[in-house]
């Protein structure tokens, strides 16, 4: 029989056996016991599930039931059972909504192999009966809102995976788990907020091959125990508090296949252990503290696929066997304090394809050796002084698939040449910003029509901006702002198809993070008019024309830009009235006109409750921007969460950590993370912002959710509060009772308020994955009961 009729024979045995399993399932009555235990599981959450019909009626078969998979008692080797009954041994309701919380019963479903709660809203504790199920392989809970500790007894003797990552657990970590959990493969906790060190007890788990404890609050260094886990492929340690020397013990990882480490406190220099790993492919040990250069054996290590050791203190010439380096693909060495001239030999590693090398100090240009990259796709050089940009570019040309090219701060002064054989057919991402480039823009860049992200700005260059611009059908983000260029926009901008009706994100071969578009242009000599038209440009998220010279109205077609969340068009000659159909913009959260010949009544309602005074100054405006006060508002729910923002704001003015755009004078794009920035405030500009105002604006608006754009709603609004300041508004101390002023803090609703406290510094957490989604927050909200009327 030929290996194609095999399969085939295969297949279709197969999906007999899944059939009659389906049947057999459908055909057994369950368990009284089991019913019941459902039932009460029902009972602990605030809706019933979809598809379990009456769960009070005991004559209902659970087996049928959405998500509920049945086993027959015989076939489960329960001789003890008078009637072959249907046992549950599945119960999965992934990504379901479910709210509420898991009662002590659910341990009543003794025959359990797989439970698989995860991406709900589930809260609370989690119950001690689900750390003692004796059947129990597949346990997935995480993403839900679990809060409190481990209990300290766990019995899971069939457990294989565990996650109950992405919850609000609590307390210290549980390294006893294996002690009666001898074959688990895959324990996830991470994202929580375990604290404490890492004590000895993971070393009894033998069995364990995915270690996952990033993004808690663990302290100390890496318990030597672990190195005792020699079927170890993955061991996640990443934000967290360790530190102290990386431990020689890694070596006895044979299996280890990924370790990270990064964002963490280790120091010292990296052990040179990795040569008896034949198995490591990355080697994630970013933003820590090392020193030295890097080890021999990972500069030598044939198995090797990532190394990103960017933001360290690593030092010395870049001494790379490429060679040896034979599955070499990224190599992220960026802010640390490598030296001498750029590496020759990296075109040597004839499978790298991604290159961070910027924030170091290399002396010299671009070796002549990067034409024969042919692999090339991500190269930045940001902040590095290399010189000879005509050269730079002639050499990099001939690497015919490189997608993304970062120079920023460097070539100081030289002139952006205009060489018409330049052609970079693939190019999508072109970063040369606050380079201090002179000359006009150069004809060749109109042949890299593949190109998605320009970023030419804080230059000196001049002449008009081209109206091939237009002809980029991919292109989504534009930043030629701080140059000298004059002339009309280009019309043509208005009709770019990648900002009309396409989402487009280029991804960071580091770390996988979309960037998204955020900036247009400013800041030059332009002159003109605002064309109605660039309403089409419903993807724009940035429009910015400030410090110009241009004229007319402003259109107000500029409503159709619906995603847009900045608007800056100060300091022009602009004229007319501030169309009231820019009240419609839902997502702006920063808006100026100020400093034009602008005239009439500002518009209110929506959004523009929320600008301060000195976006309208300048011009002839009148009116209040602020909104009318509205009757019985939650002012004790939103006053605290307005509160918390602003405080988080002032403590911190943080973005996003995952985003770099120092601006003026440190425009640095190579290391491209999440767009979102959020909570930069300006007192000086928000002095005359009244606590009144304040609750006014944080009680008018409700979020649409039209089109799955929540999340991007809450965002706006959470920035434009977070501009928010006032001199009355109280930090929050220990003392609870000093937090606001008596006519708003009572004993009658400390729960609550202490409650919203904790939401609000969730929602402000410094860890992005940690922040609640919308729907998360709008369902904690909905659980506070605050017995008041104001």
């Amino acid at each position: 029989m030929a290996v194609q009729d095999l399969w085939v024979l295969f297949l279709v045995l197969g999906l007999l056996m899944f059939r009659a399993q389906v049947l057999q399932s459908q055909n057994l009555t369950c368990s009284q016991n089991d019913l019941k235990a459902l039932q009460d599981f029902v009972r602990g959450l605030k809706l019933p599930i979809e598809g379990w019909g009456d769960t009070n009626s005991s004559s209902h078969d659970c087996c049928n039931w959405l998500g509920i998979t049945c086993n027959s008692s015989s076939s489960l080797g329960l001789v003890n059972d008078s009637v072959d009954s249907g046992r549950v041994t599945k119960l999965e309701l992934p990504n379901r909504r479910l709210n509420g919380e898991l009662l002590e019963s659910i341990g009543s479903l003794d025959q359990l192999r797989t439970l698989n709660l995860s991406h709900n809203f589930l809260k609370n504790s989690l119950p001690f009966s689900l750390f003692h199920f004796p059947k129990l392989e597949f346990l997935d809970l995480n993403s839900n809102d679990f809060s409190g500790s481990i209990p300290p007894s766990i019995n899971l003797p069939s457990i294989i995976f565990l996650d109950i990552s992405s919850n609000y657990l609590n307390g210290s970590l549980p390294t006893h788990i294996c002690q009666n959990s001898s074959r688990i493969q895959a324990l996830g906790l991470a994202v929580n907020y375990f604290s404490g060190t890492l004590s000895p007890g993971l070393g009894s788990c033998t069995t364990l091959e995915h270690l996952c404890l990033g993004m808690n609050d663990l302290t100390g260094g890496i318990s030597e125990d672990i190195f005792q886990l020699q079927k170890l492929k993955l061991l996640g340690l990443q934000d967290n508090k360790l530190s102290g020397n990386l431990s020689a013990g890694i070596s006895k990882l044979r299996s280890l296949e990924r370790l990270d480490i990064s964002s963490n406190g280790f120091s010292g220099t990296i052990p040179d252990v990795f040569h008896s790993l034949s198995k490591f492919k990355f080697f994630l040990g970013h933003s820590n503290d090392f020193v030295g250069t890097i080890p021999h054996s990972l500069a030598n290590s044939p198995s090797l696929n990532l190394l990103n050791l960017r933001n360290n203190s690593l030092g010395g010439i870049i001494d790379l066997n490429c060679s040896a380096l034979t599955n070499l693909s990224s190599l992220d060495l960026a802010s640390n304090n490598f030296s001498g001239p750029v590496p020759v030999n990296l075109p040597s590693c004839k499978n790298l394809k991604n290159i961070n090398l910027a924030r170091n100090k290399f002396t010299g240009q671009i070796p002549e050796s990067f034409r024969d990259f042919q692999g090339l796709s991500f190269l930045s050089f940001s902040n590095c002084s290399i010189s000879n940009l005509s050269s730079a570019l002639q050499i990099l040309q001939q690497c015919k698939n490189l997608t993304t090219l970062v120079l920023t701060l460097n070539f100081h002064g030289e002139a952006l040449p205009d060489n018409p054989v330049l052609h970079f057919e693939n190019l999508k991402v072109l970063v040369m910003a606050n380079c201090k480039l002179t000359g006009s823009m150069p004809q060749w860049l109109a042949g890299s029509s593949k190109l998605q992200l320009v970023d030419l700005s804080w230059n000196r260059l001049t002449g008009p901006i081209p109206s091939w611009f237009g002809g980029f059908v991919n292109l989504f983000y534009l930043d030629l702002s701080n140059n000298s260029f004059t002339g009309e926009i280009p019309k043509s901008l208005t009709g770019l198809p990648s900002l009309i009706n396409r989402s487009i994100s280029i991804e960071d071969p580091f770390t996988g993070f979309p960037i998204f578009p955020v900036k247009e242009s400013n800041d030059n000599i332009l002159t003109g008019r605002i064309w109605p038209e660039f309403g089409n440009l419903k993807k724009l998220h940035v429009f910015e024309l400030s410090y110009n010279r241009l004229s007319g109205p402003i259109p107000s077609e500029l409503s159709g830009m619906t995603s847009l969340e900045t608007l800056y068009l100060s300091h022009n000659n602009l004229s007319g009235t501030i169309p009231w159909s820019l009240v419609n913009l839902s997502f702006l959260s920063k808006f100026s006109v100020a400093y034009n010949q602008l005239h009439g009544k500002i518009p209110t309602g929506s959004q523009f409750m929320t600008f301060p005074n000195s976006s309208f100054e300048g011009n002839h405006l009148c009116g209040d921007h602020g909104a009318p006060p509205l009757p019985k508002i939650r002012s004790t729910f939103l006053l605290t969460l307005m509160i918390m923002i602003v405080l988080r704001a002032n403590s911190r003015g943080e973005v996003d950590p995952e985003w770099v755009d120092a601006g003026a004078d440190d425009k640095e794009l190579e290391e491209f993370g999440s767009g979102l920035v959020v909570l930069l405030q300006n007192k000086e500009c928000y002095k005359d912002l009244s606590l009144e105002n304040l609750l006014k604006k944080l009680a008018i608006k409700r979020l649409s959710g039209d089109c799955g754009q929540m999340d991007r709603e809450f965002h706006a609004e959470v920035e434009a509060l977070s501009r928010a300041q006032h001199p009355n508004l109280m930090k929050k101390e220990n003392r609870e009772s000093e937090v606001f002023d008596p006519f708003i803090y009572d004993k009658q609703n400390d729960k609550e308020l202490h409650r919203v406290f904790e939401i609000a510094c969730l929602c402000l957490s410094e860890y992005p994955k940690l922040r609640p989604s919308t729907e998360q927050l709008v369902s904690w909200l909905d659980n506070i009961d605050t017995n008041t009327n104001t």
